[in-house]
């Protein structure tokens, strides 16, 4: 198979995977929010999905560069449909353990399915052209779209078929794309030519670390406020539904992935004569984003559903570019043979921002407000801006 074909096939398993992993957390969040679980409870349901992402990414990496990628996609959508059917057991026996362990399962899935659809695009796209940047930003942008799509079936879901009906249908979203890859899926590609050790899991450049912690307080930031306060908010003081909080978020993460995919056009990037973007891009984009939450914290008590509003859309816009510069960074950056033990740290590093994040998200709302997670969410990305600015390449890829 040729490799439009298969991109085609790796954002097609991308893209179904996405849709069930929106859906599974707005299904938990909201379900656990009507059975009268606190913020803070929430967050910790979210706690092993975040923890073992981090895990994932960094042992993943190791086994998609010696195993092939096609392997650790396919136990990645296979471990879905487990996590999945683990949640659909009688009401009484859906502790706060059990669910963790469930979420755990199904965070190891999606940080398996997200490294190998990122590594694979390295061996599948041409840098000089441009079609590199092009092809990681369609990639992250259309999967943060049906992320936000995800978001809304979960909550639709939830309404039309309650909690159990809905995880069947999540579960027969994600055998196609499974069946599909155990058979058509290149089982070469991102397989290094030399057998990387263990050890090389940790042997990053300067470069990829720094990018890597910048990462770290990038999706903290948008995490701390976005995962469990926001919702909560928007439920508790605003007094939304379900089906208005699942719709609204589900638009806001489709309007994002639509920016992320439209970011080469937005930053400049259309042809080969432009210069790729750079680590002074990332910063340049982060340094205005850290203001947009500094702002809705002053004003958010004077008319919060309005502010929400308008700082979600403004800030929706500037990470969204900001994440297409970083994501086409680390793809940039990773050694070519073996790409995915590159990416794979890169993604424990941002996998590590959203546990903190989402942790802190539950944590910071429910003993100080919505305004401290705005304000923590400042000061992470200002951290992000002056860490990524560190991240100099040593070789003549993007500079």
């Amino acid at each position: 198979m040729n490799p439009l074909k298969q991109y085609g096939l790796v954002t097609f398993n991308y893209w179904s995977f996405t849709i069930t992993d929106g859906a599974i957390r707005m299904l938990v969040l909201l379900h656990f929010h009507q059975l009268g679980y606190s913020p803070l409870e929430i967050a910790m349901l979210f706690l092993f999905y975040e923890f073992f992402g981090i895990v994932t990414n960094l042992v993943g990496g190791y086994l998609g560069a010696r195993l092939g990628l096609n392997v650790t996609m396919n136990i990645g959508l296979g471990l879905q449909v487990v996590a999945l059917m683990m949640l659909t057991v009688p009401a009484d026996m859906l502790s706060v353990a059990y669910v963790m362990a469930a979420q755990a399962l199904s965070g190891i899935a999606k940080d398996l399915n997200k490294m190998s659809a990122k590594s694979a695009i390295k061996s599948l796209a041409d840098e000089a052209s441009g079609q590199l940047y092009r092809w990681v930003a369609l990639l992250t942008g259309s999967k943060n779209a049906l992320k936000g799509v995800g978001f809304f079936v979960g909550a639709a879901l939830l309404a039309w078929l309650g909690f159990v009906g809905a995880l069947y249908v999540l579960v027969a979203i994600i055998v196609v794309p499974l069946i599909l890859s155990l058979f058509l899926l290149d089982g070469t590609m991102g397989r290094a030519k030399t057998k990387p050790k263990f050890q090389a899991m940790f042997a990053k450049s300067a470069a990829i670390n720094w990018l890597s912690a910048a990462r770290f307080f990038l999706f903290g930031a948008r995490d701390v406020w976005f995962v469990v306060a926001l919702p909560v908010f928007l439920q508790a003081v605003l007094d939304w539904s379900h089906t208005q909080v699942g719709a609204f978020m589900a638009l806001w993460v489709i309007g994002y992935g639509v920016v992320q995919a439209a970011a080469p056009k937005l930053t400049g990037i259309r042809n080969p004569n432009k210069t790729m973007p750079t680590r002074h891009t990332a910063m340049k984009l982060a340094l205005p984003l850290a203001l947009v939450p500094m702002v809705m914290a002053w004003w958010l008590d004077a008319s919060p559903q309005t502010v929400l509003m308008a700082g979600l859309v403004i800030f929706g816009i500037v990470f969204a570019l900001n994440s297409a510069v970083h994501s086409y960074l680390i793809v940039s950056y990773a050694d070519a043979d073996g790409t995915s033990k590159d990416v794979g740290f890169y993604y424990m590093a941002n996998a590590g921002g959203r546990l903190v994040g989402t942790l802190l998200s539950g944590w910071v709302y429910q003993t100080a407000g919505m305004e401290a997670t705005l304000l923590v969410s400042a000061l992470f990305v200002a951290l992000a801006a002056l860490l990524v600015l560190k991240a100099e390449p040593q070789t003549m890829s993007p500079a």
